[in-house]
């Protein structure tokens, strides 16, 4: 995985793992990676994962079970969906408006690139 310094790299982690659950890696009730097996496969510390999937734990996104790991919450698909909508429209949005306006992009120009690429 390549870092970026917008972010810590424990929230990219997290950022990352929720990722994977919106992709159907990881489905309700699934076990994810150890924090060591995460930790080896995105070659960072240990200490640093922890920090991501405490975080995601009291975000509701992960629960632990004693003994066997981490799971995914059942419904975390939807919540992140909806943060993450929530966010786009909030903060990314607007922004991106800002610079359409700023470039003399309209509408209809984002229109036709968004039916060329096939999405």
């Amino acid at each position: 995985m390549n870092f970026t310094s917008e972010k810590a790299i424990y929230i990219q982690i997290a950022d990352r793992l929720c990722d994977e659950i919106l992709t159907g890696k990881f489905v309700d009730d699934g076990r994810i990676p150890s924090v060591r097996e995460y930790a080896v496969l995105l070659e960072v510390n240990t200490n640093t994962t922890v920090k991501s999937y405490d975080l995601l734990e009291q975000q509701g996104v992960i629960y632990k079970k004693r003994g066997l790991g981490y799971f995914v919450t059942p419904g975390a698909k939807q919540q992140i969906l909806q943060e993450r909508r929530k966010e786009f429209m909030e903060a990314r949005l607007p922004e991106m408006f800002r610079q359409m306006r700023m470039l003399g992009i309209g509408i209809e120009e984002v229109e036709e690139r968004w039916n060329d690429d096939g999405s």
